[in-house]
């Protein structure tokens, strides 16, 4: 079924990382579809599965209000990062403090980088009387197991030391919230630093150290703690920093990109609609293995609308229309050099170009 003028399209790619924002990705796909239907229904949905665009994502379907707080940078540098508060709740990404977009290539550094300031903005939304505190565990330039931010928040909230006894009891009744589409444990060949470390420039010497340090850790943690939350889903996720909130906050796990979508009422956004259009920078079969586009794939197709991919870089694309998308492409030609394919201007040009090819809906 070709795309008609009056149909309803809803939007909702995630960002294109280093290159567009959701939002940005979104604008372009939009612009698309109107030059060649000017009165065709576009419905923009930023999204995020707890990285880059966490925020916007949540402020662009719920308001709230931003506050910005003086924190450590991964190298403890001071720097000023924000999270978004609406009511009691604090809805924190923990890359704004945390993330390797803060620090240039040559800095990268896992065994110096730290989650300190991941801590200061949790600091002061307990400070603030929040009850509920979100944090997407994406994008981080750290796996120092959650040390950084555990160490920040003992420091600011008591002046002993002793987490059980002088720490935990200040946080009763706050409802903290590891938001992850990450599954790994924290230790072990699929834990956090022998998947995760190497990706964020760590030799095979530094990935054995960080193993043994996050052994360590867990080991002392258990002993103290009475209970150990190394081996659950998700304890692995930004560097260790998921089991630190399981362990030390008493902190559930959801996957980031179901907990925004219910929260931005997705479904009910979708209802009418005759296509939804989503996407990431790149896609193969790990976008099935629970990702943000395969989740919002799902939620279409529960609802009897098709869902079609797009994407910078495209592997696997039988795998993905068996999946479930109707249609799945590259917006790039085959052959297109990185440097030129991670370009703003031409990723936002592409993308407007690959939606006007969607022709077939099934």
């Amino acid at each position: 079924m070709p795309i008609l003028p009056n149909m309803k399209i809803v939007v909702a790619l995630d960002s294109f990382k280093g290159c567009l924002t959701s939002e940005e990705a979104n604008r372009a796909a939009a612009e698309g579809i109107l030059d060649l239907y000017p009165h065709a229904e576009v419905v923009q949905i930023p999204v995020s599965d707890g990285g880059e665009g966490w925020l916007e994502a949540f402020y662009a379907a719920i308001g709230g209000d931003f506050v910005r707080v003086k924190v450590s940078d991964p190298l403890g540098r001071p720097i000023m990062a924000e999270y978004l508060m609406k009511g009691n709740t604090a809805i924190i990404e923990m890359a704004r403090a945390s993330g390797l977009p803060l620090l240039k290539p040559e800095e990268r550094d896992v065994e110096r980088a730290n989650t300190a300031g991941t801590g200061q903005l949790i600091v002061d939304a307990i400070r603030r009387g929040c009850s509920e505190i979100i944090v997407g565990l994406g994008g981080s330039a750290t796996c120092d197991y959650g040390f950084g931010m555990t160490m920040a928040m003992q420091q600011a909230l008591s002046k002993e030391p002793g987490w059980k006894k002088h720490v935990q009891p200040q946080l009763r009744g706050i409802r903290f919230v590891a938001a992850t589409d990450v599954k790994n444990p924290l230790l072990d060949p699929n834990g956090a630093a022998y998947v995760f470390a190497p990706q964020k420039g760590a030799s095979p010497e530094v990935v054995e150290r960080r193993e043994a340090f996050g052994k360590r850790l867990a080991s002392v943690a258990a002993e103290t703690m009475g209970y150990d939350c190394s081996m659950r889903e998700g304890a692995g996720a930004a560097g260790g920093l998921g089991w630190a909130m399981m362990q030390y906050l008493g902190a559930e796990t959801v996957s980031g990109a179901e907990l925004l979508l219910e929260r931005i009422r997705f479904d009910e956004t979708i209802l009418g609609a005759d296509l939804v259009i989503t996407g990431e920078g790149s896609a193969d079969r790990q976008t099935l293995m629970g990702k943000l586009p395969y989740v919002i794939m799902q939620r279409a197709r529960q609802q009897g609308v098709p869902c079609a991919l797009v994407s910078g870089r495209l592997r696997n694309r039988k795998a993905l229309l068996e999946a479930g998308f109707s249609e799945a492409m590259s917006i790039n030609p085959p052959g297109t050099p990185l440097e030129k394919a991670i370009r703003k201007d031409w990723a936002a040009s592409h993308i407007r170009k690959a939606v006007k090819k969607l022709r077939i809906i099934s």
